[in-house]
């Protein structure tokens, strides 16, 4: 059976994140349809990635019968609505990240989620490639003794520009929310259990929205974290490992395909290491089809969205970042 997709906003990054790895596929997945309240630009979106039918408004693509998962793709303030209006509508979704503006929306689109009985998936694609497995295997393996530190950082080069809807926050713009959300993953997942927010710090643009952001994490576990993000740049991708026989720097692991390296130091003695994968969206493809054809639970969905969007808003509180009303 063929998986029909419709996209719901003419986004840039649907072309990277599901056209491109739909097209390399053998055909058991389609984009059949995009959405955008403006119906010249979805028309235009269509012509320019080969996408047979377009739609001048989002309802209209969830009414659509040829539409069987809906890609959310709008800015994390549409998230919430559209997410739920389309779970109501009988359509499965995969939901870019960050999930939502707040815990509170997290919930109540997973609760529409069971309620529907449909499914609802957030995009952190990173966690479906095999270097995450390779780093989150320190855990538990003994090779750098036990675990007691970590520093997650996800950095940018994106320049303050006020019409972006990454520096806006009544958008969801901001370093945690569009950098952030990613290194917070890492630190939540890595540790199996949900973190006390300790202290934080924010700078914030003129707008409001934090341009770059720092919290110190503590886990029920006594695991201690480092969160950072910021948009000042330069570009890195970083998970640090402070073990208690030796340490494990983990670079790339947003973009693994684009170069990554694991380096491993114990007693002194570094070793260097890389994984074998896809890009990180081609796995992210792949366990979203099995799921849906299965029925197995994946680990970006349900509980673990509402935790991550619970963790964000208690960094922000910490910082003292006052958060537009969703």
């Amino acid at each position: 059976m063929t998986l029909r997709v419709g996209i719901l906003g003419a986004a840039g990054i649907a072309p990277k994140a599901l056209i491109d790895p739909v097209r390399r596929r053998q055909g058991d997945v389609v984009v059949t349809a995009v959405a955008s309240r403006r119906p010249d630009s979805a028309a235009a979106y269509a012509e320019e990635h080969g996408i047979p039918r377009s739609h001048g408004g989002y309802a209209a693509l969830l009414a659509d019968p040829e539409v069987d998962l809906v890609y959310n793709a709008l800015p994390p303030s549409a998230h919430a609505e559209w997410s739920i209006a389309a779970l109501e509508a009988g359509k499965d979704v995969l939901c870019e990240k960050p999930f939502a503006m707040d815990a509170a929306q997290a919930r109540a689109m997973t609760d529409a989620a069971e309620r529907t009985g449909r499914r609802l998936v957030e995009a952190f694609h990173h966690r479906y490639h095999p270097l995450w497995d390779h780093a989150a295997a320190y855990r538990d393996s003994g090779r750098i003794g036990e675990v007691r530190h970590l520093v997650a950082r996800f950095d940018a080069s994106i320049p303050f520009w006020a019409e972006s809807l990454r520096h806006a926050p009544e958008l969801g713009g901001g370093a945690l929310m569009d950098l952030g959300c990613y290194a917070l993953h890492w630190a939540r997942t890595f540790a199996g259990e949900e973190p006390t927010v300790e202290a934080a710090q924010a700078e914030l643009n003129e707008l409001g929205a934090d341009q770059s952001i720092r919290a110190r994490l503590t886990f029920p576990s006594g695991l201690t974290a480092v969160v950072e993000a910021s948009m000042d740049g330069p570009f890195r991708q970083e998970l640090l490992l402070e073990g208690t026989q030796g340490t494990v720097a983990v670079d790339g692991l947003v973009f693994p395909a684009r170069g990554h390296s694991v380096r491993e130091e114990v007693d002194g003695v570094a070793r260097y290491s890389t994984v074998a994968g896809r890009e990180t969206y081609d796995h992210q493809l792949d366990a979203l089809v099995r799921a849906l054809a299965s029925g197995e639970r994946l680990p970006t969905e349900g509980a673990d969205s509402v935790a991550n969007m619970a963790a964000i808003d208690a960094i922000y509180a910490a910082a003292g970042v006052v958060r537009p009303v969703a």
